[in-house]
């Protein structure tokens, strides 16, 4: 009974081996041969076709090399004199843009507005961040450290590795970008590399601005050798060849360059959301292939020596506008006249140290350049004054013929030598410089901040101008500017229908309320230039070089 248990066990025992050896053994290994089965399509020439297929099944997309896991966000922390940045290891884009630029303004709002990073985007999906590494967690640059980098390195999951360099700089708003993405698959592949930057098409009224200029209303763009620029609130969207495009408003820029061939610049509008891109697509890249590309990103003040120091026309996001001229000359192109007064005007407080006292100078100087042409307006002013009379009279004799009427009275202007758009023709050739000098300080964004004659600050309020970019919050510049404009058209000769000239006098006071909310630099502009007209009209009058009238014209009167 013993050595049959005995049998037994050992026959037991031995079925059991036999079973691991020849069946569990053979069964196990078919696994990754059903793997290698199923990814065998994804290369080259291995796709499977049935026995009923009449042609070959389209390509399947390339197999991610490695599970996609959610790396925890790490941040690097840029410190310069000109700004204080955060790069993110999300698509390296930027979490923090202060500038110390008359202040802290920041240029980036979480959530609302500022860069989406490093975005590859593949045929039929969506654009995604990259997960990067970064090579260190802080920049401190300065006089001893003028300059510094980021490197960033990561991997989009199926097998595209991409290193970025951000290089920073101490003395520059501009971070000089270069990229290289190379293929690590076993395939070849191609992608999109989109670098955006976002904002909201209407600023909500629950986040109120943080400084003047934070709020972006243009999309602008160079695109096939021109400049475009479309309103976010109803952006129409351009797109093309160009080498950079960025959102604007009318003092700051957010702007992204390309500094190598293969990018376009594009812009949309999705849903309550306005984006401008750079977008390069990549070539077929083989297995061990790579492709490099640079570009920039510049986000701080729009001055015009810094934006032009990049070369690539980035000044002309500043927009200068253009005086009306014949269209035989396309008009005037208003940036030859603001960029020297913009100069002249910048060379003034170097020496001065204030911009209330640079305009203050810029004025008198325009003044004192054109007071011939303002004397000789006046003397023909004074002398259309005094004929005027007998103007009218040939008007009430010959009323009922009007060709009469005006035969007459060039007569009457050729017998005084009197001529009639000898006012005009002087106030015409000083207007475009005039409205230059309002452009210019329209477009200034040095004088943000930039105190005249401060006191400081009185219940929340401040005492006198404290910032020539703002308004004037006691409001006396702007009646100041009234009153002397009203003094300056009482002075000024009477032509044409007294009716009129009463209408005239109408125009300081819708002026006053025009000025009101202005910038306190336009209307120091503007009072100090009709003060100084006031003078000059005083002056002329009683040093006698603007006649009353000709003698024999005030006899015949």
């Amino acid at each position: 009974m013993e050595k049959r248990a005995i049998l037994a066990a050992v026959l037991m025992a031995g079925v059991l081996l036999l079973y691991q050896t020849f069946f569990v053994s053979q069964q196990e290994p078919q696994a990754p041969q059903k793997a290698q089965q199923a990814a065998a399509p994804a290369t080259p020439g291995a796709a499977a076709v049935p026995a009923t297929s009449t042609g070959p099944e389209p390509p399947s997309p390339v197999p991610p090399v490695a599970p996609a896991t959610a790396a925890p966000e790490r941040t690097a922390v840029v410190q310069t004199p000109l700004y204080r940045a955060v790069v993110s290891s999300s698509g390296g884009a930027l979490q923090e843009w202060q500038l110390d630029y008359r202040g802290q303004k920041p240029m980036i709002v979480a959530g609302l507005l500022g860069p989406r990073g490093l975005l590859i985007e593949r045929p039929g999906g969506q654009a995604k961040p990259v997960s990067f590494r970064l090579s260190a967690e802080e920049l401190n640059l300065g006089e001893g450290t003028p300059q510094g980098e980021v490197i960033l390195t990561g991997d989009d999951g199926f097998g595209l590795r991409i290193t970025e360099a951000l290089r920073f700089r101490a003395d520059t708003y501009v971070i000089e970008q270069a990229l290289r993405i190379e293929n690590r698959h076993s395939v070849a592949q191609s992608a999109d590399v989109v670098l955006s930057w976002a904002g909201p098409a209407e600023w909500p009224k629950e986040h109120p601005e943080k400084f003047l200029g934070q709020h972006p209303t243009r999309a602008v763009g160079f695109v096939s050798g021109s400049v475009h620029r479309d309103e976010v609130a109803n952006i129409s969207g351009f797109g093309g060849d160009g080498p950079w495009v960025g959102l604007e408003s009318e003092l700051y820029l957010s702007a992204l360059v390309a500094r190598s061939p293969g990018f376009k610049v594009t812009t949309a509008k999705n849903g309550t959301t306005v984006s401008v891109s750079l977008r390069a697509t990549l070539p077929r890249l083989e297995p061990g292939q790579a492709w490099e590309g640079q570009y920039a990103t510049y986000v701080g003040p729009k001055e015009y020596d810094r934006l032009k120091a990049l070369g690539v026309g980035l000044e002309k996001s500043i927009f200068f506008g253009g005086f009306p001229a014949p269209q035989a000359y396309g008009g005037l192109p208003m940036e030859w006249i603001v960029v020297p007064i913009l100069w002249l005007m910048n060379w003034f407080y170097k020496y001065l140290g204030n911009y209330g006292f640079a305009i203050i100078l810029l004025t008198v100087v325009f003044k004192a350049l054109f007071f011939p042409l303002t004397v000789k307006s006046m003397r023909s002013m004074k002398a259309m004054q005094s004929i005027q009379p007998q103007v009218n009279a040939l008007r009430a004799k010959y009323k009922n013929d009007a060709p009469r009427v005006q035969r007459e009275t060039m007569q009457l202007y050729k017998q005084h030598k009197v001529n009639p758009l000898g006012g005009c023709l002087p106030m015409v050739v000083q207007i475009p410089v005039f409205y230059a000098l309002y452009v210019a300080l329209s477009v200034s964004v040095e004088i943000q901040n930039a105190p005249f004659i401060c006191f400081g600050r009185l219940f929340g309020m401040d005492l006198w101008i404290c910032d020539l970019a703002a308004q004037d919050p006691t409001y006396v510049l702007p009646i100041l500017m009234g009153v002397s404009m009203f003094i300056q058209q009482k002075m000024t000769p009477v032509m044409g229908d007294p009716r009129q000239a009463k209408m005239m006098l109408m125009m300081p006071v819708v002026f006053t309320f025009m000025f009101l909310n202005l910038p306190s630099g336009l209307v120091l502009y503007w009072t100090l230039s009709n003060v100084l007209q006031i003078l000059q009209q005083h002056y002329l009058n009683r040093s006698g070089k603007v006649e009353k009238a000709p003698a024999r014209v005030q006899k015949k009167a």
